[in-house]
């Protein structure tokens, strides 16, 4: 019967973290800067001709792209193949693959605890708003996760049965394959977790290590043949810029302080954040037990590593989430099997959420006027007072009450045109995109005013669009070239001789 009804949550999971993670998904255009650049890169393997050896050898605006392995972008290219190149089946791989980690977190935690807290560290990660938001990207970091989690699960289940440990070997395979030398954090957290544990006979096991030899030889192999290929070139773009750089220094401006990742979780980790402190004490009180050496272990060893990297970016901490989801899964049984939590402190969370979610409101009726974005102010407001009230009354289904508030608020926020805030940060680039698609050949040079180059506009506009300072425009204007000019450009420039073709959204497009 126990197992039927694992078998039914499991389901339940996997439904309605696919409904979560692909409602709306194109409703909103591409994001600068991976979506752009993983998009362009993905339709060209896919323009490619058939035989052609450009899966292996991907191109980015028919450049070498040296920066990650090709396995996303080969999966977003074969989704090209089937529905057509859009923002729905370019995100289409990744949203699908990061929702198939709720259900495996939940397999992860049946293994680690009973099935309350794994269920409980399940529904945590489903309705951790960057675990979300980042996964319907197409981005690399979603997946990434996925094949670790993946990872921990048959190496949890391989101290029963030793043949799951050849899946260790390649879940390191594909994780290498999706996001490059990020395997060597993630694979020591592994190795560190399983010292810990004892599992001695599991690391000499053959099947893991017959696991890792298979599962890592094609990341091998394509590495090999990228160095045969490229040359020197290769190691220098992929090893040193891309990946150890990031180490030592900050890469295109991307710092901050140490502690800029709990700034993030701060940021965007609420209302979870609140059992956070509890969770981690729980682990650290029963950090004899498997799961708490894993919570420790993984979530020391991996927040310590990026909070002492130069390089700093949102989406670097995601990795640490399902660590996060176990220990707030632990914590929230313990409150659901024993009562035990403080009143007073989380009712008064609880209800400043609240009152926020009405701010919300009355902001996005005034400012925005966008109905999805009002209802999920509401409902946000209303299920924080509902769970403020139980707690008060010191009801544990105030539990079940956050985990089907913030449910629906995550919803609606997707379905709205505002989950994707980055678009804000500069001019939409379709409008902008359209005008240069209609008037310039596919592939043309352009060079614009515009302060940086923006990769979901070479996308969108198929062409190569550059930045430059006034007086090299002036000089390729005279070396017929195309120019995308804002207003204040088109004031210093001699258009003598050239042709003004349209404006889109304060730019405008000039011919040679």
């Amino acid at each position: 019967m126990r197992l039927f009804r694992e078998k039914e949550w499991l389901f339940s999971l996997l439904v309605i973290s696919l409904f979560l993670w692909l409602i709306f998904l194109g409703n909103s255009p591409l994001r600068d800067w991976d979506e752009g650049t993983v998009a362009q890169v993905a339709r060209e393997i896919w323009r490619a001709p058939f035989g052609s050896m450009h899966w292996l050898y991907p191109t980015l605006g028919g450049q070498p792209y040296h920066n990650k392995p090709p396995l996303m972008h080969l999966l977003i290219a074969w989704t090209y193949s089937i529905a057509g190149v859009n923002e729905w089946t370019t995100r289409l791989p990744g949203a699908v693959l990061t929702a198939l980690g709720v259900p495996l977190l939940y397999l992860v935690g049946c293994l680690l605890f009973n099935q309350i807290p794994a269920l409980f560290s399940a529904l945590v990660y489903l309705t951790m708003l960057p675990v979300l938001r980042h996964g319907r990207l197409a981005m690399l970091d979603g997946t990434t996760i996925t094949f670790f989690l993946l990872l921990l699960f048959c190496l949890l289940k391989a101290r029963q049965n030793r043949r799951y440990a050849l899946g260790v070997g390649f879940c390191l395979g594909l994780i290498t394959l999706t996001k490059g030398m990020i395997v060597l954090p993630l694979g020591a957290i592994a190795c560190l977790f399983m010292i810990a544990d004892r599992q001695f006979a599991l690391l000499t096991s053959p099947y893991l290590l017959v696991g890792i030899f298979l599962g890592n030889a094609p990341a091998i192999a394509w590495f090999m043949v990228q160095w045969q290929h490229y040359g020197e070139t290769f190691f220098q773009v992929n090893f040193q810029t891309q990946t150890f750089d990031r180490l030592t220094q900050s890469v295109e401006g991307h710092s901050g302080p140490p502690w800029y990742y709990l700034i993030e979780l701060i940021k965007y980790s609420f209302p979870w954040l609140l059992f956070l402190p509890g969770g981690f004490y729980l682990a650290w009180k029963k950090r004899h037990t498997t799961w708490g050496r894993l919570i420790l272990i993984g979530t020391i060893i991996y927040l310590g590593t990026i909070s002492l990297m130069r390089t700093k970016l949102p989406w670097y901490v995601m990795p640490v989430y399902p660590f996060l989801a176990l220990a707030i899964g632990a914590k929230l049984s313990e409150i659901w099997q024993y009562g035990h939590f403080k009143v007073r402190s989380l009712r008064i969370f609880i209800t400043i959420i609240a009152i926020a979610g009405l701010g919300g409101c009355v902001y996005f009726l005034l400012a925005k006027k966008e109905p999805t974005l009002i209802v999920m102010s509401i409902v946000l407001a209303i299920s924080m007072s509902i769970a403020a009230w139980l707690i008060k009354q010191r009801d544990r289904n105030f539990i079940p009450v956050l985990f089907f508030g913030m449910y629906l608020v995550l919803a609606l926020l997707m379905s709205s045109q505002s989950w994707i805030w980055e678009l804000k940060e500069a001019f939409p680039v379709k409008p902008v995109a359209e005008l240069i698609r209609t008037n310039v050949p596919t592939g043309t040079q352009i060079y614009t005013s515009f302060a940086y180059g923006r990769p979901s506009l070479d996308f969108y506009c198929d062409c190569k669009v550059t930045p430059a300072p006034v007086p090299t425009l002036q000089q390729m204007l005279s070396n017929k070239s195309y120019l995308l000019l804002d207003d204040g450009a088109l004031q210093q420039i001699n258009l003598t001789g050239s042709k003004i073709i349209g404006s889109a959204q304060g730019f405008t497009l000039i011919s040679p």
